[in-house]
């Protein structure tokens, strides 16, 4: 279960034999298609220019990368100094009816949408309709935006994924029947609206919600609705038929079908709301393919403005830097996997819905761009990134070997705390300091030891980098730690105190009690009483629990991880008190602890929950006043009611605390 979440997680980011279908396409004079280059000189190890070795460099690539990742089909373009150099298409869009996956083949390109959405933003800008630095509400049409910083928010917030929402990810909803249904953005905005909780521009959180907000002003300003704003100033313009923000019967017609990765088929998902700014349209590869070359000609496609250069260079731009030298986000675009770079400018978007991926890079210093589609969710995508940059731009130079630094005791003091993703709030982090170096804790990876490169910059010893970041006061606030699954965002540190006047200073439990409720996991009875004695009804025990795990906030994941809690118990009554091994069960069953030895339970266990309990205790996942004898063996008191401070400690242990030794 935690390697499936963790799955989940990663695929969220970026995104056999096969049966091909060159694309093959008119010149560019034509309102069909660009044209495709055919130039004859040898390669040149500084970008794809000759097309026939790139063919046979994609051959290559899709037939090795394809197999790896299970992908039934897929197609791949890439752009040139405004000449398509290669369309081709690999596999199937539907194996069942074995219909090959070709130019016109339509595939959902999910947060490559995000892209769009910004470029539809630049050209109400260009036109002196907004102004990215004025405040949101100006361009809502009346909708409120909860924000308890005291700082405005701004379309730039929204568009480089700083807008500080709590909930960057509640516009998440999609199931099959929603293919046929259309639900309205506004409604959906209004019920669903999160708030702003950290000054805006201050800490970098992919938000998904920032840019429906941002599709929605778009539309307010233009006095229409999103979807007709984009056919008419974007897809009309760059001649993108095939393209749209909503599922049409034509188009539903030419879909790929959808794959799992373990390649079995699945079902399309309609979204609520319809129009998703954030991540809703769709496209093919001879639409994307005049998408790019717009980007390549600095916003002119055939002659004419799509959006001025001015605009086009800030969505080329970066405009985040968690360091200066580490760039995240531009307008609308991204620059994960910095290693994968080869030096070289690149901004890319990823986008990934239920059984489809896509993924676009553009080189703009390089004028070449490339992009792909696939129909399972996957990363394959990075995968092929990886190959294309190392063939063609490869890494020139090794990188100088890093000079760390000692920190003393006094200056870790700063840094030392624990931290909580800002968007995936199941993924903490706890830095501590020894004998010259950080150390942290954090996700599925376990401990690493930090090494400083300079204040503020460090890196693990594998070299992957972290950065801390300071808020507007000055204060270390943040760190961010450049590896999956923790790249989605900051993590902000979290300020841990003591309100509760009922829990002693010496007691054993003060820590797990104070950690939970700085986290939001586990309140008090009041402000200041926590009630350490207290029992838990099951219902209460059950929300506490969600919140500790920390899935919560990811809609698509509240449901699955409720019915996985309740797995294997006999009974669940809401209202019930629970018990040590009710609730061990529950825990194991999110937890998916592995045991480490053998622990022999010497009370009356139920079988049902015998297997939990000696899992997590294996793990160290026990409360203080439960002692494991020399032997192994210990009594659980399994039919005890559990007690509030108990349940701080284990849910403590199990979420906020990672056994694995530091990596080597």
């Amino acid at each position: 279960m935690k390697k499936m979440l963790y799955t989940s997680l990663i695929v969220l980011l970026v995104s056999s034999i096969c049966t091909t279908a060159c694309m093959t396409t008119p010149s560019s004079n034509s309102a069909a298609a660009p044209m495709i280059s055919h130039t004859s000189s040898k390669i040149d190890r500084d970008g794809p220019n000759n097309s026939k070795e790139l063919e046979k460099f994609a051959d290559r690539v899709f037939a090795d990368k394809m197999k790896k990742f299970n992908t039934v089909g897929s197609n791949f373009v890439v752009i040139t100094n405004g000449k398509v150099m290669l369309s081709k298409g690999y596999g199937y869009a539907d194996r069942e009816k074995k219909i090959p996956v070709d130019s016109n083949t339509v595939f959902q390109i999910g947060s490559v949408t995000k892209s769009f959405t910004a470029l539809a933003a630049m050209q109400l800008v260009d036109k002196g309709k907004m102004d990215l630095h004025r405040d949101i509400q100006n361009y809502l049409g009346g909708i409120k935006v909860p924000n308890t910083t005291g700082h405005k928010l701004t379309m730039f917030d929204l568009l480089t994924y700083s807008g500080g929402f709590d909930e960057p990810d509640i516009a998440n909803e999609s199931y099959p029947e929603y293919v046929h249904h259309y639900f309205p953005m506004k409604s959906y905005i209004e019920s669903h609206m999160p708030t702003v909780v950290r000054p805006p521009g201050e800490a970098y959180t992919y938000d998904n919600f920032g840019f429906m907000l941002a599709g929605y002003a778009v539309a307010q300003v233009a006095g229409t609705s999103y979807s007709q704003y984009m056919q008419k100033n974007i897809f009309k313009p760059l001649g993108m038929s095939s393209t749209s923000v909503q599922f049409t019967p034509s188009l539903l017609k030419r879909m790929a079908a959808h794959y799992g990765p373990d390649g079995k088929r699945i079902a399309l998902e309609g979204f609520n709301p319809t129009e998703k700014p954030e991540g809703g349209m769709v496209s093919t590869a001879r639409d994307m393919a005049q998408y790019l070359i717009m980007h390549l000609n600095k916003g002119t496609y055939r002659g004419k403005e799509v959006v001025s250069p001015q605009s086009i260079k800030q969505m080329h731009t970066y405009q985040l830097f968690p360091s200066k030298k580490i760039p995240v986000t531009t307008i609308g675009f991204e620059g994960y996997f910095k290693d994968k770079m080869n030096n070289q400018h690149v901004i890319l978007k990823g986008g990934n819905v239920t059984g489809h991926s896509s993924l676009i890079v553009i080189l703009p210093e390089k004028n070449t761009a490339m992009y792909m589609s696939y129909n399972n969710d996957s990363m394959m995508s990075l995968d092929v990134y990886e190959e294309f940059m190392n063939h063609y731009y490869p890494q020139k130079s090794k990188a100088p070997k890093s000079i760390h630094k000692i920190i003393t005791a006094q200056q870790a003091k700063e840094y030392v705390g624990l931290y909580q993703n800002t968007r995936i709030a199941a993924l903490r982090s706890k830095v501590s300091y020894s004998n010259g170096r950080l150390v942290m804790e954090t996700g599925a990876s376990g401990k690493h030891t930090l090494h400083m490169l300079d204040s503020l910059l460090f890196e693990d010893e594998a070299g992957n980098k972290l950065t801390f970041n300071k808020n507007k006061a000055g204060e270390i606030a943040y760190l961010y730690y450049m590896q999956l699954p923790d790249l989605v965002a900051y993590a902000q540190k979290i300020k841990v105190d003591s309100p509760f006047s009922d829990v002693r200073a010496d007691s054993p439990y003060r820590t797990y009690i104070n950690n939970l409720h700085a986290l939001n996991v586990m309140p008090g009875k009041s402000a200041h009483l926590f009630d350490p004695d207290g029992t838990m009804t099951q219902g209460e025990f059950s929300e506490v629990l969600l919140r500790a795990q920390g899935w919560y906030k990811q809609p698509f994941m509240i449901e699955p991880n409720r019915k996985q809690m309740l797995a294997g118990l006999p009974q669940y009554e809401q209202n019930a008190p629970i018990t040590r091994e009710i609730a061990a069960v529950m825990i194991q069953n999110l937890k998916q602890a592995e045991p480490r030895f053998k622990i022999t339970l010497k009370d009356q266990t139920a079988p049902w929950a015998a297997k939990a309990i000696t899992a997590l205790v294996s793990q160290g996942i026990i409360d203080p006043n439960t002692q494991i004898n020399t032997d192994g063996s210990l009594d659980f008191r399994s039919k005890q009611l559990l007690k509030r401070q108990e349940a701080s400690a284990w849910l403590d242990q199990a979420f906020n605390y990672y056994t694995l030794p530091i990596q080597h």
